[in-house]
This record gives C-alpha cells, structure tokens and sequence, in this order.
C-alpha cells in the first residue's frame, strides 16, 4: 500500500468508514447464523475489509478480472443479488448514501463522500464482483 493510500484510509476510518465497515460486518454475521444466508456472509465480510480500507483497491467484476463466466456472474448471481438487495443491500446502500451527503459539505470531505457513494453502489449488487488492487 502506498503511503498516499495509507494516510487516505487512516482518514476514511476516522471520518465513517468504520461505521460503514461495521455496518457490513454485522450483515454478515447475520447472514452466516441464518444458515442459508452463508453464501452472502462470505462476500459480505470480504466487502466489510474493502470498506475498512477502500483507498488502493477496487471492486470488478469477476468475469472482466478472470475472463470467464461462474455462478456468480450468471443467473444464480442475478437471483443472489435480488434476494441481497432485498435481505440487505439498501439499508448498506442507504447508509453509505448518508454518509455520503454528511461528507459531502465540507470541501475536504468529497472524495470520502464520493468513495461512500461507490460503495453504495456496491451495497446494491455485490455478487459477482472482486476486490483487487487499483
């Protein structure tokens, strides 16, 4: 991680990124006690640390990064990610949303605000999606 990232995601823990990592946290413990929900724990929690530290890091899409369709990527994924959007992806969205317009009044605040609103967008849709190095 480059000291620009490293000083970046010091800032974004302290100005809500937390909160927003945390909020992605307890969405995956609760998917993971239901039982059925563990196939989005897994991607929940790995968005949660990608939450935690945005700054270096970016989330694609599984079939542009490896180049081939899975179960992700296809009909299963779509369905996984209405059933996501519905069990828990708005309130993630939502909340990074807040987030966003809160950091978005203060000038140095924008590029945390518009972080949030990528991760909102994530919050939305997750399956089907990576995390890798910017």
């Amino acid at each position: 991680m480059s000291p620009v990232s490293f000083m970046l995601n010091v800032l974004w823990v302290v100005l809500g990124g937390f909160w927003m990592a945390l909020g992605w946290a307890v969405a995956a413990v609760i998917m993971a006690i239901t039982i059925i929900g563990i196939p989005w724990a897994r991607g929940a929690w790995n968005i949660a640390i990608y939450t935690l530290f945005p700054f270096g890091q970016k989330a694609v899409s599984r079939e542009i990064y490896i180049g081939e369709r899975d179960f992700g990527t296809g009909i299963l994924g779509f369905i996984g990610n209405l059933i996501w959007l519905i069990l828990a992806g708005w309130w993630l969205a939502l909340g990074h949303l807040f987030t966003a317009l809160l950091l978005a009044i203060t000038i140095i605040g924008i590029p945390f605000a518009w972080a949030h609103l990528k991760l909102g967008a994530i919050a939305l849709w997750p399956i089907g999606k990576t995390i890798v190095p910017a």
